[in-house]
C-alpha cells in the first residue's frame, strides 16, 4: 500500500467534507478513522478510485458519530440533504487546511502537531513517536489545537508566513521514532509550492532540499556528529542539491527576496564548494547581512559572526560576536571554536566544556564534550585523540 498516496489526499478529503457541513475537529477525526480503516482493507482489496474510497468511508464516519451526538441531529439533517460538492475544489481546501493548522491563536508546537496530522495525514501514534513523547501527551496537544480552531471554516484567507514557518520547524525536527519529519516537511512544502506561487515558498523548499542533501554525510556509523568541514561530499545528493540550486535561482531573479531564499543561499554556497577549503565565506557573509537585514535575528547574526572569523579571520569573528546576547543558543560553541582559531586553547577547552553542559541534544553534547577534551590531552602533553578544530555544529 503505498502510504504516501493515502497520505496526500487527507486534505482534499477533509476539504470535502468540511464543505459537506462538517467543522474541521470532526471532519478530521472522520478523516483519521477512515485512514485507519483504508491501512486495515487496501492492502488485500485496492480501490480503483482511492479519493473516492476515503470520501465514502469519512462520510460514512462523519454521519456515524453526529447520528450518535443526539445535539447534532438536526445538524446532521441539514448535512445528508447537502449535495456533494463539484470537482476542482481540491486545491483551495488544501491551502485553507494549510492556513487553518498554522492559526495564529495556535502555540508553534501545536501548530506542528496539527499539520502532521490534518495535512500530512500522521496517525496521531506517529507524530508522538517522532517527537519521543507519550502518545497519550501528543493527545491532549492535538485536541487541545483542535478545540482552538473548532468551528473554522474553510472560506478565510490565512498567512502564508505563518504557514512557512510551521514547516520550517517540522524540518528542523528532522528524524526520530518511525517517522522521517524532514521528508514530510518537503513534502508538505511541496504540495504548498503547487498551490501557492510565493518566491519564499520556493526558497523554503530550496532550503530543505539543500540541506537534506547532506543528510548521508552528518553523522558516522555510530551516530556521532560529522561537522560540515569534515564530510565526504562525494555522499551529498547530487539531484537534491541540483533542485534546491535551481529552485533557488528561479526564486531570486524575480528579486522579492526573504529570508528563506537568504538561508538557501547560503546553503547553495556550501554545496558549491568542493573542498571545505573551496568555500566562499566572503559571499556567505554578504547573505548573512541580508538574512540579518531582513529578520533582525540575533542568530543570524551569531552565523554571521562565525562566517565572518572564516572570512577575515577569528580576530573578526569574536569582534562581531561580542555584539550579542551570551545567551544566544550555541553562542559558547561559536566562542570556543573563533578562540581555538585564534590560538587560545585554554579559553577553548572552557567554552567547548560549557558549551556542552547545555547542548540541545546528546550528540551535539558529546561532540562538544570531545573537542574540549582534545584540547585539554593537547595542553597536557598527550598525545591528540580523534577530532580537529571543526567549530560549532553545522550540518
Amino acid at each position: 500500500m503505498d502510504e504516501t498516496l493515502l497520505r496526500s489526499l487527507t486534505p482534499s478529503v477533509i476539504g470535502i467534507l468540511g464543505r459537506r457541513g462538517g467543522d474541521f475537529t470532526a471532519a478530521e477525526d472522520a478523516v483519521q478513522d477512515a485512514l485507519v480503516e483504508a491501512v486495515r482493507v487496501w492492502p488485500d482489496s485496492p480501490p480503483r478510485n482511492p479519493e473516492a474510497w476515503l470520501v465514502a468511508v469519512a462520510w460514512r464516519k462523519f454521519l456515524d458519530a453526529a447520528r450518535a451526538d443526539t445535539s447534532r441531529r438536526r445538524r446532521e439533517f441539514r448535512v445528508e440533504e447537502e449535495p456533494a460538492p463539484g470537482p476542482g475544489t481540491a486545491v483551495d481546501d488544501t491551502l485553507q487546511l494549510y492556513f487553518l493548522c498554522a492559526h495564529p491563536s495556535l502555540t508553534p508546537a501545536s501548530a506542528v502537531a496539527l499539520t502532521l496530522r490534518a495535512v500530512g495525514g500522521l496517525s496521531t501514534r506517529q507524530i508522538a513517536r517522532a517527537y519521543l513523547v507519550p502518545e497519550a501527551t501528543m493527545a491532549q496537544r492535538i485536541s487541545r489545537a483542535k478545540r482552538t480552531v473548532s468551528g473554522a471554516r474553510f472560506d478565510r484567507p490565512g498567512d502564508v508566513a505563518t504557514v512557512l514557518r510551521v514547516l520550517y520547524l517540522v524540518f528542523n525536527e528532522g528524524y526520530s521514532g518511525d517517522v522521517d519529519l524532514a521528508a514530510e516537511a518537503i513534502r508538505l512544502t511541496r504540495q504548498l509550492a503547487a498551490v501557492v506561487e510565493r518566491e519564499e515558498v520556493v526558497g523554503l523548499l530550496a532550503l530543505m532540499l539543500l540541506h537534506h542533501a547532506r543528510r548521508p554525510a552528518r553523522t558516522r556509523p555510530d551516530g556521532s556528529l560529522v561537522p560540515l568541514a569534515e564530510q565526504d561530499r562525494t555522499r551529498w545528493d547530487a539531484r537534491l542539491i541540483a533542485e534546491g540550486v535551481g529552485l533557488l535561482r528561479a526564486a531570486l531573479v524575480r528579486d522579492r527576496l526573504g529570508e528563506y531564499q537568504a538561508q538557501a543561499a547560503v546553503a547553495a554556497l556550501h554545496a558549491d564548494a568542493r573542498t571545505a577549503e573551496e568555500t566562499d565565506w566572503a559571499q556567505i557573509v554578504e547573505w548573512y547581512d541580508e538574512l540579518v537585514r531582513l529578520t533582525g535575528s540575533p542568530v543570524a547574526g551569531l552565523a554571521r559572526a562565525v562566517a565572518l572569523g572564516q572570512a577575515e579571520g577569528p580576530r573578526a569573528g569574536l569582534a562581531a560576536l561580542a555584539g550579542l546576547d551570551p545567551s544566544l543558543p550555541r553562542y559558547t560553541a561559536a566562542a570556543a571554536y573563533l578562540h581555538e582559531r585564534d590560538g587560545d586553547p585554554v579559553t577553548a577547552a572552557r567554552l567547548y566544556a560549557e558549551a556542552a553542559r547545555s547542548a540541545p541534544s546528546l550528540p551535539e553534547r558529546d561532540h562538544l564534550t570531545l573537542q574540549a577534551a582534545r584540547l585539554n590531552a593537547r595542553l597536557r602533553g598527550e598525545a591528540p585523540g580523534p577530532g580537529r578544530c571543526v567549530g560549532p555544529r553545522n550540518g
